[in-house]
């Protein structure tokens, strides 16, 4: 958070933040109480309320095939299992696309789930959210509550949790109608 909240601070003129899947309990915290940011945009991303953490989001809803493809390794940190990547990540991508993804990934660390955000930029920060449909990593029921509840303009989308690289221009008509009403 207090990079993202650095890398705010360091623009010369006002923002629109873009968070997907942790990207948005990211830009929910680093946003809050910043004039800077005028507008947030969650790509099937974590919307949570302050202290809110997202493991508490998660059990929410029905589980995801997420929980079945995921790995802890001796550190404690989480990365997809490759061999059921595409399917839990990337189902609307090519087998070689997915396959690349898979191996770049950059593992994340498990105790980011049970920390709480604390603060919702959302409540004072317009918000737009692409519900992915077909996302098998965040269940799209608890996007379209995240969405709903942070009071969003909301697009849903037949994308899987990439949908930013299966439909690019579906996400960037949502950043540029938050970028437009910004100004």
């Amino acid at each position: 958070m207090a990079t993202t909240k650095r890398l705010i601070d360091a623009q010369e003129n006002d923002v629109v933040l873009v968070g997907h899947s942790y990207g948005g309990a990211v830009i929910t915290d680093a946003a809050a109480g910043n004039s800077k940011v005028k507008a947030s945009v969650y790509v099937a991303a974590f919307a949570p309320d302050a202290g809110e953490a997202l493991g508490g989001l998660i059990e929410r809803f029905s589980p995801s095939a997420l929980a079945t493809a995921l790995v802890l390794d001796s550190a404690g940190f989480l990365y997809i299992d490759r061999r059921k990547f595409q399917q839990v990540f990337a189902n609307d991508l090519t087998k070689d696309e997915a396959a690349v993804l898979a191996a770049t990934q950059k593992p994340i660390a498990g105790a980011i789930f049970g920390e709480g955000v604390t603060a919702a930029a959302w409540k004072t920060i317009p918000s737009w959210y692409v519900v992915s449909t077909q996302d098998n990593a965040i269940n799209p029921d608890l996007e379209r509550f995240m969405a709903k509840r942070i009071g969003a303009q909301i697009k849903e989308i037949k994308a899987s949790h990439v949908g930013f690289i299966s439909q690019p221009t579906e996400i960037t008509k949502v950043i540029e109608a938050a970028a437009g009403a910004a100004n």
